[in-house]
């Protein structure tokens, strides 16, 4: 596996406080530049980017995975099992609502995962997945 490294993402936000708000203090993400139209959040190691942009009048696709309704598109990070459970534990506790409530896939399989969506403020689609075993991350 070679090393990994940060990538940088950007995202369209139509409100760049509720973005602050909810990057920073609902995920806990520190803030980095900003400017009238944009913000650099530290997502997880990675570079990501609020860019102000009118609100969006699209309908968010979806796609079925284990008969769950899985919003196209959306990103999101890859943590240990232990974080993955502590951050959703966090996010249950501040009342945050899932799109798909945390659930563990493929239990006792190679590639057992924990997993999440929820949506930002904007509407964007974010998921969180937690492994036990990071090295199975693309085991078929």
């Amino acid at each position: 596996m070679s090393t990994l490294r940060p990538f940088h993402l950007a995202i369209p936000v139509d409100d760049l406080e509720a973005a602050r708000a909810f990057y920073s203090g609902v995920l806990g993400c520190r803030e980095g530049r900003s400017d009238r139209h944009w913000v650099d959040f530290d997502f997880f190691g990675h570079q990501f980017v609020c860019h102000l942009h009118p609100p969006r009048t699209d309908e968010v696709h979806y796609n079925k995975v284990d008969g769950k309704r899985v919003p196209v598109p959306h990103f999101g990070v890859v943590l240990t099992m232990d974080d993955w459970q502590s951050l959703a534990t966090r996010l249950a506790g501040l009342d945050q609502a899932f799109v798909i409530e945390p659930y563990i896939r493929f239990t006792g399989q190679i590639g057992e995962q924990g997993t999440f969506f929820l949506l930002d403020p904007s509407g964007n689609a974010l998921e969180f997945k937690g492994f036990a075993d990071l090295g199975t991350l693309f085991a078929t």
